[in-house]
């Protein structure tokens, strides 16, 4: 297995222990002072245990799915969609690795929204799309 499959390989384990709620197995991928930013919200936590702190503290359900992981070397983008207490949300992950383990993530998160009628002659439907939870089949 070379360094890229590693890592593509201890991303996945990362979104399943998030599926299964598995708080240490999810942590594990990061740098004991790893940095993760929300621009959204303007929010950055520094290191491995205020990252737990954070996500073990939310309440809401939670479930993943992860729609695609790409990238290599240091850097690698998963995109999923995030339940929320059964509302789903779209959200992108960037990962940037250091030493085997994620040194800075940021994550950005947006709501499904209908498409305008304007643009429905320009566009097609992404396939396996569902309208109502916002996935889409791989």
């Amino acid at each position: 297995m070379d360094a890229d499959q590693r890592t593509s390989a201890a991303i996945e384990e990362h979104w399943r222990a998030s599926e299964a709620g598995e708080t240490v197995a999810e942590h594990a991928v990061y740098a004991e002072d790893a940095i993760l930013d929300y621009p959204q919200s303007g929010e950055r936590f520094r290191g491995r245990a205020a990252i737990a702190a954070q996500r073990g503290g939310h309440p809401a359900e939670r479930h993943f799915t992860v729609l695609r992981i790409s990238g290599g070397g240091d850097l690698w983008v998963s995109e999923c969609v995030v339940t929320y207490d059964g509302v789903p949300t779209y959200s992108v992950s960037i990962m940037r690795f250091a030493g085997g383990r994620v040194a800075h993530e940021t994550q950005y998160f947006a709501d499904p929204f209908p498409a305008p009628q304007s643009r429905a002659a320009l566009a097609e439907r992404i396939p396996g799309w569902t309208p109502g939870d916002g996935r889409a089949a791989g």
